[in-house]
């Protein structure tokens, strides 16, 4: 029999271009940890190619497993399940850590865990102590991904907005490279534009979708505007270099203030915490943190070391959860999830119906655009997991959740506000 109390997980991550591994206890906390990561095999091509990703992760996790479990003082058949990130990311890099999760799982006769990706890096400060207790609004921000969360409790989350083209790191690293910046760019280009008193005068660079007070996020036009300033400057002046990057920075930042701010609003909540690798840049933390205790709230991060990638986080998520959500053989746990692999904010491994709470996984719905009508009055698409008649037990079928099933309490987002 699983025991609550102190539930002890091995987490594996391997969604993009870090492979991590980590022992976690409820009691104990975070046993051990190992991280490696791929920057430098990617770096020549500018970029995560996801084949070479997905044959390191294969060829890293069984030396960093052992090495984890070692440090941890562990040994196998003392953990209580191993878990594992089924999604968003790299088809062919999820796929490396699910195989590897699943053989351990198996091997070890442990239950066998999938853990949402970005709802770990939701839940990564709670790690710390660092955390806000629910509710809470949520801003993540990572090279592929750009969601405001409302988090009503754990496992119940309502995405108040999202990215419609590039996440805000992806937009970080590609202007980067207009600047011949190194690979990964984002810390370079943040770095750069500390070397700069502000933003080049004469240079005025788009707030993307602020006008309209959508909570929505586009960056794909901030990047072209960036390109066009940096064809009219003289790129090889150090001075105008570093301009250039701190106007783009600056126009980030305020970008995702006014839309933190209006998500807190239209929640209706004090709390605001931030996650994902673009969590770390200071200017973010700074203004955020300004910005919102100016208005009585409060702002929560994570560590520096929690903000990337990490095995930590996923450990922590499968423990936080505990056995009622394992499975009763490793068998039984989903594959990851392809939706998860396109749009992050269409995995859910349980129905989204408020009465099946006891279902597994986490329960990602869409707060209603500006102007459609009061809240959960729309359909969410959401990809889960049944057992239907002609089915298997690892189908998954799309299914249109209709707007009774949608909490009726939900905020409709800043046009309901």
């Amino acid at each position: 029999m699983l025991c609550a109390m102190n539930f002890c997980v091995l987490g594996i991550e391997s969604s993009c271009d870090e492979t991590g591994v980590a022992v976690y206890a409820r009691q104990g906390g975070l046993l051990a940890e190992s991280l490696y990561s791929q920057v430098d095999l990617h770096a020549t091509y500018g970029g995560v190619v996801p084949e070479l990703a997905a044959r390191d992760h294969a060829r890293r996790l069984p030396a960093l497993v052992a090495q984890t479990l070692d440090e941890a003082g562990i040994a196998p058949g003392a953990l209580d399940a191993v878990a594992y990130t089924a999604g968003p990311g790299l088809a062919g890099a999820l796929l490396a850590g699910a195989a590897c999760a699943a053989g351990l799982a198996t091997a070890w006769d442990k239950p066998l865990l999938a853990v949402h990706h970005m709802e770990a890096h939701l839940l990564a400060p709670l790690m710390e102590g660092q955390g806000a207790d629910f509710p809470f609004v949520a801003l993540l921000v990572s090279g592929g991904h750009t969601l405001l969360v409302h988090a009503r409790s754990l496992g119940d989350y309502q995405i108040l907005g999202q990215s419609l083209d590039d996440a805000v790191g992806e937009a970080f690293d590609k202007s980067a490279s207009l600047l011949g910046l190194p690979y990964p760019g984002g810390a370079a280009l943040a770095a750069l534009a500390a070397q700069a008193p502000g933003p080049l005068p004469g240079v005025k660079l788009p707030r993307p979708m602020t006008r309209q007070r959508s909570l929505d996020f586009s960056f794909s036009g901030l990047k072209t505007a960036f390109a066009l300033a940096l064809r009219e400057q003289d790129a090889q002046d150090p001075e105008v270099r570093a301009g250039l990057a701190r106007a783009f920075e600056e126009a980030v930042v305020d970008t995702l203030e006014r839309k933190c701010l209006w998500a807190l609003q239209a929640a209706g909540c004090t709390r605001l915490l931030i996650g994902g690798g673009v969590a770390a840049n200071r200017r973010l933390q700074q203004r955020l943190a300004a910005a919102v205790q100016a208005r009585g709230g409060s702002l929560h991060c994570p560590p520096l070391r929690l903000c990337t990638d990490n095995g930590a986080m996923i450990a922590h998520l499968a423990a936080l959860r505990g056995p009622a959500e394992a499975p009763r053989t490793s068998s039984e746990a989903p594959p990851p999830c392809a939706a998860c692999s396109t749009r992050g904010v269409r995995h859910a491994a349980r129905p989204a119906s408020r009465s099946s709470r006891g279902a597994r996984g986490p329960v990602w719905t869409r707060a209603a655009p500006r102007g459609t009508g009061p809240p959960g009055a729309h359909a969410v698409v959401l990809a889960r997991r049944a057992r239907t008649r002609g089915a298997g037990p690892r189908s998954r079928v799309v299914a249109s959740v209709k707007p009774a099933d949608i909490s009726p309490d939900a905020p409709a987002g800043p046009g309901g506000s």
